[in-house]
């Protein structure tokens, strides 16, 4: 089974995949390297990926090059986390910050049911009007218990 490891704090400059790889190389020749890139620019996105055969030797690369110095910079070595299902292979999961609904055409706009109800006093609860009656009798039943 193969290990996947993700390599962070790339400079955001020209990387190349074979630079990475070399970096790499000394761990194994069954060693594969991933460059992340954007795909308007074509620069680095700052990471990438190494993946290893072993479990054991995905350690000792862990051991050995987290901290190593790569064009000035610290390089970030750890275990990489499964993807998610709806992301794709060359972007990293992201939040969705813009408050926008993802997947869905027309933007913003509110549903037709609202889920609030008006309240009147603006220290109370309103229970949900369908559920009132059978909340009432709860209440009853409750209170004729604690007597």
């Amino acid at each position: 089974m193969s290990v996947r490891l993700y390599v962070g704090n790339l400079p955001k400059e020209q990387v190349d995949r074979d630079e990475l790889h070399a970096i790499f190389a000394e761990a194994g020749e069954s060693v594969s390297t991933k460059v992340i890139k954007d795909r308007k620019t074509g620069k680095c996105r700052g990471f990438g990926f190494v993946t290893v055969p072993t479990d054991e030797l995905a350690d000792e690369i862990i051991a050995k090059f987290n901290g190593h110095m790569f064009k000035d910079v610290a390089l970030k070595v750890e275990k990489a986390q499964p993807r998610s299902k709806n992301s794709e292979e060359d972007d990293s999961p992201k939040p969705n910050t813009n408050n926008k609904p993802s997947g869905r055409r027309g933007g913003n706009k509110k549903s037709k049911r609202s889920t609030q109800q008006p309240t009147t006093d603006s220290g109370a609860v309103q229970p949900d009007p369908r559920w009132a009656e059978q909340l009432a009798i709860l209440k009853e039943r409750l209170a004729a218990q604690s007597k």
